[in-house]
């Protein structure tokens, strides 16, 4: 096999199997390095935004993907303390009716990446990225066999980041040092059967150093997930020595939210509790060179909006549609290093138009809600204006159709 490419894509979830398609379509050859195998669990709310299931059908996964996903989510919430307020999720403008669903990860990555293969990227899994180094006409990447320890080295003028945010690694974009803080946020996530959440509700929680959300996801489970403080972490576990950190996350939630109690008193832990963290959220690098970013390693969103799926998907879309308007990039002559930054400087203003309000107002969101006097007057008004819920769903991209995906145009129907 030859080990020259069009572009090499580091990580196959989401973002990188999304652009994995959408070149392996247009006749680029495609690496994908993907550490991990499939079918995977992931520390994820699992909501998909209706404005991205048209694209999920442009790439050819909708149809086995909404077999599986749980009910449409019509209607959102907030529970916090003892309010359970509900409204109607707004209907996206200017687009068909698809409804915003859940589905698991186990499903949806694996569908991704295996419809790219299908497209004919070379799916090189279970990788992981060994060395990286820079080349006169491009970049090495060493890869390493996770089963065998193998190595081979591939080849590729540009390069594509899609490796998420949780670990670092051997790429310039995969520096996630920091020193721990106590304002460190991790992650929770769990499923369970039996509930007695409404089919089409997705409640946001607030409880005090964190904040969540449940929805209806595949297979009849309910999924919640959370994020967390790692100093409201520790309390957690001081409190309920006996515990696990999961189940003790979610005594905490259980004993400051009432609609969860409710909503899982006839329920029952579906698979064991997942973790992670800590969270690195907020823009952080659209790449350099031939290095390019999408998803979790361009910005992260707090999760407290359920976007990051859609964001992860339609920022590779949006990408790709930028690389695809110039043929110059295959093939083996050098691309001049000002090609590259239009490229970028195109993505970024795109990126920037569809995704930068989400990102402040999830953040505005997580710190408004993760702290309890904030908590308890955003509720409060919210308990008096229950419209306001449906506002900040729209706030937060829900009903926004992705603008300038140039991809669209060259995707089958």
């Amino acid at each position: 096999m030859d080990s020259r490419y069009d572009a090499i894509i580091v990580g196959g979830g989401p973002a990188g199997a999304t652009a994995g398609i959408l070149l392996a379509q247009a006749g680029w050859r495609v690496a994908i390095v993907e550490k991990a195998r499939f079918p995977r669990r992931k520390v994820c709310g699992e909501f998909i935004s209706g404005t991205t299931w048209p694209l999920l059908r442009q790439l050819g996964v909708a149809g086995e993907l909404l077999e599986l996903a749980g009910p449409a989510v019509r209607r959102v919430a907030v529970y916090a303390n003892a309010a359970m307020v509900t409204a109607e999720l707004p209907a996206a403008s200017g687009q068909r009716a698809d409804a915003g669903r859940a589905v698991g990860r186990e499903h949806l990555d694996a569908a991704l990446l295996r419809r790219a293969a299908e497209a004919g990227a070379d799916v090189w899994q279970p990788h992981a990225l060994a060395g990286f180094a820079a080349e006169a006409d491009g970049y090495a990447c060493t890869i390493v066999d996770q089963d065998t320890r193998a190595t081979r080295t591939l080849h590729a003028p540009l390069l594509i980041g899609a490796h998420g945010s949780w670990e670092s690694g051997a790429l310039p974009t995969q520096d996630f040092r920091r020193s721990p803080g106590a304002a460190d946020l991790f992650g929770f996530k769990a499923h369970f059967r039996h509930s007695a959440l409404p089919a089409d509700l997705m409640p946001l929680l607030a409880f005090p150093g964190g904040y969540g959300g449940m929805v209806h996801t595949d297979g009849g489970r309910v999924s919640l997930s959370c994020c967390i403080r790692r100093d409201r972490l520790q309390q957690c576990r001081r409190q309920w020595p006996a515990m696990k950190a999961g189940a003790a996350v979610l005594a905490h939630i259980g004993a400051s939210c009432r609609g969860v109690a409710l909503a899982l008193a006839p329920a029952a832990l579906d698979g064991p509790w997942l973790s992670a963290g800590p969270l690195q959220t907020g823009l952080r690098t659209f790449g350099s060179g031939g290095i390019f970013t999408v998803g979790n390693a361009a910005a992260e969103a707090h999760p407290i909006v359920a976007e990051g799926i859609s964001m992860a998907i339609q920022s590779a879309a949006l990408l790709c549609g930028r690389l695809l308007a110039h043929p110059e990039l295959r093939g083996a002559t050098p691309v001049a290093s000002h090609v590259f930054e239009r490229i970028r400087d195109d993505y970024a203003r795109a990126w920037r138009a569809n995704f930068s309000r989400r990102l402040h107002m999830a953040a505005m969101f997580a710190h408004l809600f993760m702290r309890p006097a904030t908590a308890r007057i955003a509720t409060g008004v919210i308990e008096r204006f229950p419209q306001l819920l449906t506002a900040g769903a729209r706030w937060s991209g829900k009903t926004e159709p992705l603008r300038g995906a140039r991809t669209l145009d060259v995707v089958p129907p």
